[in-house]
């Protein structure tokens, strides 16, 4: 066989081998772009399961490094400016090379780029690009860099950076259209993360507003409801503090009734203006004002130290301004963490306004209920007026009758005690009439209902109850300045007997018959000693020399101490 032969064979052979070649080439491209397919809908799978924000970005992060083979990825989000990152999510970085960089980045130079013009970017050198700033001290080196923005209902959410493509290579077209459909899945994940973390929040600020008001209608006090709304807004925010503050009346000042957390005790009985402050402004304005760093917010005061460490706040009013803004509670993160986003507070306003209801609803029962006390009580004192009275007044009128023809000495005294014992009833029935139909006594703001509320709370204090006794008008012909006195006398009475008597029993006598008003307070304690301190007695003294009174301490029989205190009361 000649050479020319043998070339005719070899040649087409060579050609076959060819074809074989960019055929397996082509091959082996198919599969690799199958399999590279199959890599991203995996990675769109894994990404779409994610319900959790911070789970569905980090696994964004780790299926981007992956699909394009980069050794470092990081996802970047905008912060509420739309000019800087509020969070920074990393991958092929440890922890140690991250606190060896320092602080996060926060958009500046590339990353700033892709934020001015969200569109994808790739470079073979990052440090040729005109808006790269270089790497602080200690951080990785980088060349190869795509980046891509992450959308979420048009609006962007933020951008995910990948550098360093392993082996040395550069990535391609290809690389940004795998990474640019992952973006668009993380875009979807993310709405629905936010969403179901959306909708857990609403869940948890209506199980928050079914506890108040089921505690509020239950009969709870204010302060109990006030606590619990701290406390539930505190929890659901995750702020570091909650405080809420109540108007004084006719003041202009709120007071600050709850605090909850981080320094809560140098917030509890704080008055604040109303111009000037957050809460204040809050209050008057009956709309949310927020706030980025409390620590140094020139709207709140420096004196006490109270903000410590804390960053981001909002001040919410509880009630509109339609139905009358009821207070205010304050909210505070720890430094660091994000600002109160326009979704939480708006969250937070729904929830003060529900609870604002729920107070308003459980003043109104308590309204009711007063209603319906009080008319039982009028009912009472008919009943005992015009059945009670009447038949105890002919009793006594009968056995006074009857008196006259008893000739025996004995049972004469007899039933004429028993006439006197009736007309002693009578009164103390009359007295009871009187403070049934005590309007402002009912209400609480009378003599007689000052009196009680008085020997119930010394109860504690003495260890027992002090049995009291009432007659007269007391809440009609003793007149609101004397009233004052008297109170004060009963105070300091009962407080001594608990301080010096060692007593086991107290009564207390209140009485008047239009003309002046007596209060005595006796025990069966040790008695005053002689020696014994008399700024007590003296200043009772004093209120009575005042009014034109005097005040009598004396030792009864039995042992113990007496004291009566008595003053004129000014003509009807």
């Amino acid at each position: 066989m000649t050479g020319a032969e043998e070339s005719r064979i070899q040649l087409p052979q060579l050609r076959l081998d060819e074809l074989l070649e960019e055929l397996q080439a082509r091959l082996d491209a198919a599969r690799g772009t199958r399999d590279r397919v199959h890599s991203l809908l995996e990675a769109v799978l894994s990404v779409g399961r994610e319900l959790d924000l911070e789970q569905a970005l980090h696994s964004i992060v780790d299926a981007a490094a992956v699909l394009v083979d980069a050794e470092y990825a990081a996802l970047g989000v905008i912060g509420p400016d739309g000019k800087t990152l509020s969070a920074f999510h990393t991958v092929g970085v440890t922890g140690e090379q991250i606190a060896g960089i320092g602080p996060f980045p926060e958009g500046h130079g590339i990353l700033g780029e892709l934020i001015r013009h969200p569109e994808p970017l790739r470079l073979a050198k990052l440090s040729e690009h005109p808006s790269s700033y270089g790497f602080p001290a200690n951080h990785p080196s980088m060349d190869s860099f795509l980046g891509v923005p992450i959308r979420v209902r048009a609006q962007v959410f933020g951008n995910l950076y990948l550098t360093e493509k392993r082996g040395g290579a550069q990535f391609d077209e290809e690389d940004e259209a795998v990474l640019s459909t992952l973006a668009v899945a993380a875009g979807v994940a993310i709405d629905n993360a936010r969403l179901y973390e959306e909708s857990r929040q609403r869940e948890r600020w209506l199980w928050a507003n079914a506890e108040i008001t089921h505690s509020l209608m239950s009969g709870s006090e204010r302060a109990e409801a006030l606590d619990l709304i701290a406390e539930r807004a505190r929890e659901i925010t995750g702020a570091a503090l909650a405080a809420v503050a109540m108007p004084l009346e006719d003041s202009g000042l709120l007071s600050v009734e709850i605090a909850v957390g981080v320094d809560a005790d140098a917030h509890r009985g704080l008055v604040l203006p109303r111009h000037g402050t957050l809460m204040g402004l809050a209050f008057s304005a009956a709309a949310p004002i927020t706030s980025d760093d409390v620590t140094h917010d020139e709207r709140v005061s420096p004196e006490p130290p109270r903000f410590r460490g804390l960053g981001p706040a909002v001040a919410v009013p509880i009630g509109t301004g339609e139905g009358g803004v009821r207070g205010v509670v304050l909210l505070a993160r720890e430094g660091g963490r994000p600002l109160f986003s326009g979704k939480e507070t708006e969250m937070v306003q729904a929830f003060a306004a529900q609870a604002a209801i729920a107070m308003e609803l459980a003043e109104r029962r308590q309204d009711a209920e007063q209603i319906a006390l009080l008319e039982d009580r009028d009912r009472i004192a008919r009943d005992l007026h015009d059945l009670a009275i009447q038949r105890l007044f002919a009793t006594g009128m009968t056995l006074q009758s009857a008196g006259r023809f008893i000739e025996h000495q004995e049972a004469a005294e007899r039933v004429m005690r028993a006439v006197n014992d009736l007309d002693e009833t009578i009164k103390i029935i009359r007295s009871a009439i009187f403070g049934l139909r005590a309007r402002e006594g009912a209400a609480g703001s009378g003599l007689r209902s000052r009196a009680v509320r008085m020997a119930g709370e010394s109860a504690p204090v003495l260890g027992f109850a002090p049995s009291l006794r009432m007659e007269g008008l007391l809440d009609t012909d003793v007149p609101r300045d004397i009233a004052d006195h008297v109170v004060a006398v009963l105070s300091e009475a009962l407080t001594n007997v608990a301080r010096h008597s060692h007593a086991d029993r107290a009564d207390v006598v209140l009485t008047t018959d239009g003309r002046e008003v007596r209060l005595r307070v006796s025990d069966n304690g040790v008695g005053i000693p002689a020696d014994g301190r008399r700024s007590g007695l003296r200043n009772m003294a004093e209120r009575a020399e005042q009014l034109g009174g005097r005040l009598e301490v004396t030792r009864p029989t039995g042992g113990g101490a007496a004291l009566e205190w008595r003053v004129p009361l000014p003509p009807q």
